[in-house]
């Protein structure tokens, strides 16, 4: 409120010291803290009225509504800054943890028993298609990365006409 320092304050006490006499000087501040008690008494009245006012003006709701809307959960944030830590935290050269799963040879034979194979829709498989050329990207960028770290120069691909 006041940018007043303790050299100021020492030098208003050295004053009133001098001024008002070290015989009124304890009552003066006995004054001075019973007014600055009444002071902070009505501005804490004047405060709760303020608040009771945007109280019965729905002013709270409102705030608490539009906080509501725009924070970061409301609006997805949160599983973005979820995504960005997992990647952060993503190293290529190291292999997914987990279990393992075989990849089926795709050079084999359907299964005999069509019943127990599920149908596969275009989209589904363009989708497998979709993943199968990450997977080769992802390959290729490991073998990539860890030729770079063994120091050797790594083995460039033909441009494709």
């Amino acid at each position: 409120m006041f940018d007043i320092g303790w050299t100021e304050l020492l030098v208003i006490g050295v004053v009133a010291l001098i001024v008002i006499g070290p015989k009124d000087l304890p009552m003066m501040f006995q004054q001075l803290g019973r007014f600055t008690g009444k002071l902070r008494r009505m501005a804490r009245e004047f405060q709760g009225a303020m608040e009771d006012a945007a109280r019965e003006a729905g002013v709270k709701e409102a705030a608490d509504d539009l906080k509501k809307a725009t924070s970061a959960k409301a609006l997805g944030l949160d599983a973005v800054k979820q995504a960005a830590d997992r990647f952060e935290k993503w190293d290529p050269l190291k292999p997914a943890t987990g279990p393992a799963k075989p990849q089926p040879d795709p050079d084999a034979p359907p299964p005999a028993d069509n019943a127990a194979a599920p149908a596969i829709g275009s989209e589904t498989q363009a989708l497998a298609e979709k993943q199968a050329a990450r997977r080769a990207i992802l390959n290729e960028t490991g073998d990539r990365l860890r030729a770079l770290k063994d120091g050797e120069a790594p083995a460039e691909k033909a441009p494709d006409a």
